[in-house]
């Protein structure tokens, strides 16, 4: 893959902040446009293909890629999007480990193996 420098540098695209308002917003964060929410006045051009992107449930690091920028600016344009009431986030469901005597029983059946 070639290397494409983004022409403007990612701290001029956040205002110069580096870390979002929100500390619930991490790359496995699924983020989803609130289909009740009236679209930005004037979003950036980030904002705007960030918000086009989440029609569908889509998880932050997922759109860092499409918008082949760093992973930390995305979540600072999310964190925004979130406080201004645009994009909603969704916590990926836990998973619940199974229980001890499963496990025990799975690693008896491998070590007869």
């Amino acid at each position: 893959m070639d290397y494409n420098d983004h022409p403007v540098r990612p701290y001029v695209l956040t205002s110069g902040r580096a870390h979002p308002s929100r500390n619930t917003i991490r790359p496995e964060t699924l983020l989803v446009v609130d289909p009740d929410a009236p679209r930005p006045i004037a979003p950036t051009s980030q904002q705007k293909a960030l918000l086009e992107m989440c029609g569908g449930m889509l998880s932050l690091a997922e759109a860092a890629a499409h918008l082949r920028l760093p992973v930390s600016l995305v979540v600072v344009i999310a964190s925004d999007l979130v406080d201004s009431g645009h994009l909603q986030i969704r916590s990926a469901p836990r998973h619940t480990p199974p229980p001890a005597e499963l496990l025990e029983k799975v690693l008896d059946g491998l070590r007869k193996l």
